[in-house]
């Protein structure tokens, strides 16, 4: 294959949370790629890890904290960051702001599975325990984080 053309007005849209749309954009062997778009106050992704991919986001609007390692950075519009894979990571919208970003992964793997079953968990359609059986087949295993807690808490307060 030469191309891989997805149009914006037939992109299929995901809502996976409260204030969170995914749009999914292209999924081979080398690349996944997504759009996420946050409202203020959504929930974000939780600390997960890939073994095989390297994960890539570009801010294209907002603010959008990011967890890598035991280290929360804040990236603003035009912001890039790429995050290997083993280490653990985590991102949502920054307190108070909206977040727009572009987001990758290489090499790719059939990942729009693993959004639609996000999407299919907030309509009561399967249970998070699909989402922790699914750790396996989509490279998406969850962690713990005390830097991304105490972001959390930070905020609350």
């Amino acid at each position: 294959m030469t191309e891989n053309l997805t149009r914006a007005t037939t992109a299929e849209r995901i809502s996976d949370a409260p204030g969170s749309t995914i749009t999914l954009l292209t999924d081979t062997a080398e690349l996944t790629c997504n759009t996420a778009s946050f409202e203020a106050g959504a929930a974000g992704a939780p600390v997960h890890f890939h073994t095989k991919a390297t994960e890539f986001f570009h801010v294209t609007d907002g603010r959008l904290d990011v967890l890598v390692g035991d280290e929360v950075h804040t990236l603003s519009k035009g912001d890039f960051i790429s995050i290997a894979p083993g280490v653990k990571h985590a991102f949502a919208p920054a307190a108070g702001h909206t977040a727009e970003v572009f987001v990758g992964f290489t090499p790719g793997m059939a990942r729009f599975d693993y959004y639609r079953l996000l999407g299919r968990v907030r309509a009561g359609e399967a249970t998070v325990q699909d989402i922790i059986d699914s750790q396996p087949v989509y490279d998406n295993h969850y962690a713990e984080s005390d830097a991304w807690a105490g972001r959390l808490r930070s905020a609350e307060a």
